[in-house]
This record gives C-alpha cells, structure tokens and sequence, in this order.
C-alpha cells in the first residue's frame, strides 16, 4: 500500500499546483489539470519514466472514470426543465449544426488531407465532432454562469451534440445488438422511474449524516455504467440522461449538490483531467505535426462556422455568441472514447488515434482559453449579482427585524 499512498499523494500535490495556478492565472481549474498532467507526464517520463505517474492503475482508471460520470450527471443536474422548454429550439439547432457539421468537414479533412482510408476518416469526424460536457459544466460552475438561463442553454446544446456523436458511432461502427436494446430500454425506464422514486427516497430516509441521498445516487449512476459498458456503450450518457431526469428534484437540493461538488472537484474530476493531459505525448506531436494541426484546426473553424450563424440566428450577440461557439469547440470526453473505440477495433492505428486523441485534448484547452480571454459575457454574471442581492435582501430582512424587537 506505500506505493499506492505515495502516487496519491503524487496525483493530489499535482492537482494541488493545477488550482493554485488556476487562480494565478484566472482560469478554469479543469484546463490548468489538464496542461499540468501533460507536463508532469513529460517531465516525469523524461526523468524517471513514463510508467512512474501510474495513468493506467485499475484504481487511477476506476477515480477518473467516476469523476467522468459524477461531473456528467451534476451537469445534466443543472439543467433546468423550464429554461430547456422555453429555449429547446436554439438548444437542438446548436447542438446538432454543432455535431454535423465538424463531423463532416473533419472526416473530409482526414480523408481528402490526411489520406486516411474510409472508415479510419468517418471515425475522425465523429471523435473530433464532440463537446465535452465536463469541460463546459466545470467553466460554467466557475464563472457562474450555470445559474444563468443562458449557461443552462448551452449545457442543454452539448447533450444534443454528444448525442449524436453516440448515435453516430453506434450507426456506423458499432452494430445494434439484443444488449443495445436492452440498455436503451433500462435507460428509458430509469428516466421515468428516478424522478418518481427520487424524492420519495429521499423524504423516508434523507438528511441524515450516513448520506443516503449520495450513496443511492452512486448506486444509479454505477449501476448504469455497468450495464452501459455491457452494451458496449459509454458510462457517462446513462448519467447525463439520469442528471436531466432528476433535475427538478436533486437539481433544486442546493445542499446535496454542493456535498456532491465538494466529492466531485475535490477528489474525483482531477484524476480524469490530469489523466487526460497525461495521454498526450509532446515529443510525438513534434515528430509528426500534420494530422494533430489538420484535425485541431478542422474542428474549430467548422465549429465557428457551423454554430456562430446559428447563435447569430437565435438574436445572440456577438460576444455571447463567439463564447457560446468556442465552448461548443470544446472536445474530451466522446472524443477520447471514439478514438479508443476505433484503436481497440482496429479502425484506426497506433499513430492515427495519437493524433486524435491530442487534436481532442487541444481542443478543451485552445478555444476555452480564447473564450474566457476574449469572449466571455460579463454582463451577465453582473445581472445575476444584480438580481441575487434583492433576494439576500428579503432573506436577511426577517431577521433584521426579528433582532429589533425588544
């Protein structure tokens, strides 16, 4: 066990350094994870060797893989059923032009660019066609624009790209099994099911300091990940469905949400992005720039030039709509997934899913770096102080008064 509490001390001090530079550099904790495992893994691989910060233990995996599915489900979570019917529109025209169109412009620039075979070249167009969830709802939840309608949107708007780069890949790759129908219908059913169990478990047996709230929650969403990774499918699309189904309930339970941050953030998600930015290999990239640069710079110019218009459409302005883009231009999650799923099925080869895989994790850190630098709509944040101090006001009132009293 020394060997384990030595690498998880390794894996914390390192995530410790990724917040304080974080706040030194005032941006989003997730990227500064990111940027700092691709680091540690350069360094450490340069000095010691690159087995020694331990990416691929079991119990790294298993750390990282939760925090995936936790963060996933707290975004889905956040999502708020009257912001999502009143906006649904320019939600689904967002996400599915935002899916649509990278996937084909980049599946034409490894074929026709790249000169990729068929099937390696739709395999990049969907790797490189995604949003990650876990990027977007960790900058949402810094700044503070989850609590916005304008946030809720955009998380809306990246489930319907990351849903169709899973029913993408299913259509072309993976074939529709008894096990597929299987999990869709679990899925279908525990969606109807939580929100009717949900409050009614948590009224029985909720508040006390043993959380059962967390512990059935947990149960869900690994309960899920389980039969998802049976049907050959991804753990963390049953807990963003779960996240949506549940919304009105646990979404609303501030105090439960916060304990499930405080689990996710600081223990959980810094595995996932620091494991993230440790798979990408700096000296590789520099040997053979091409396909990283083609697919990176495919991906955000079809980005921008598929959803700007769009955001455009829908009355944003400019700066709300270039945000609102170049988050969407965000990739890590599906992305890494798909170009594993096509290593470990022989669609693509040891150098192809190398370049996918960087192209992907650049793509969380390049455009979110420039949105936040450039882009990001600060008025809002200020509306939402403006209309919060009202209601801190009618909270405090009561009690001013009741201290009044003789």
């Amino acid at each position: 066990m020394t060997d384990v509490w030595a690498l998880a001390a390794l894996w914390l001090s390192l995530a410790l350094a990724a917040t304080l530079v974080s706040i030194w550099l005032r941006v989003a904790t997730a990227l500064s994870e990111i940027v700092v495992g691709m680091i540690a893994q350069m360094l450490i691989g340069a000095l010691v060797g690159t087995s020694v910060l331990g990416a691929d233990q079991s119990w790294v995996r298993f750390l990282a893989g939760a925090g995936a599915i936790v963060l996933t489900f707290l975004a889905g979570a956040e999502l708020d059923p009257v912001v999502f019917r009143r906006n649904w529109k320019e939600a689904c025209a967002v996400g599915a032009v935002s899916f649509l169109v990278p996937f084909l412009a980049c599946a034409a620039a490894a074929h026709y660019l790249l000169g990729w075979a068929p099937m390696p070249s739709w395999l990049a167009g969907i790797a490189m066609s995604t949003t990650s969830v876990a990027v977007v709802y960790a900058v949402m939840l810094e700044f503070g624009f989850n609590a916005t309608d304008y946030g809720k949107t955009i998380l809306a708007a990246c489930f319907i790209t990351d849903l169709g780069t899973v029913i993408g890949l299913g259509l072309i790759f993976a074939p529709f099994t008894l096990k597929t129908l299987v999990f869709v219908g679990a899925m279908a059913a525990l969606a109807l099911i939580l929100p009717w169990a949900t409050p009614r478990f948590f009224r029985r047996y909720g508040g006390r300091p043993s959380e059962p709230e967390a512990k059935f929650l947990l149960l869900c969403l690994f309960g899920m990940g389980a039969l998802a990774g049976w049907a050959d499918s991804e753990a963390v699309l049953p807990a963003y469905v779960m996240g949506m189904a549940l919304a009105g309930t646990v979404g609303k339970d501030h105090i439960l949400i916060r304990r499930l941050r405080t689990l996710t953030f600081g223990l959980l998600t810094p595995f996932y992005f620091i494991r993230a930015g440790a798979f990408i290999s700096v000296p590789s990239l520099l040997a053979a720039p091409a396909a990283f640069l083609v697919m990176l710079a495919v991906k955000v110019a079809a980005k921008i030039a598929g959803v700007f218009p769009v955001t455009r459409l829908f009355a944003a302005p400019f700066k709300e709509g270039m945000y609102t883009t170049l988050l969407m231009s965000t990739g890590l999650t599906f992305g890494t997934i798909s170009a594993l799923f096509g290593l470990s099925h022989e669609i693509i080869d040891q150098a192809q899913y190398s370049a996918l895989v960087a192209a992907v994790i650049a793509s969380a850190v390049v455009p979110t770096v420039i949105a936040n630098a450039f882009f990001m709509p600060r008025h809002l944040l200020k509306d939402l102080s403006a209309a919060a101090e009202p209601e801190a006001a009618a909270v405090a009132a009561p009690g001013a008064r009741q201290g009044a009293q003789p």
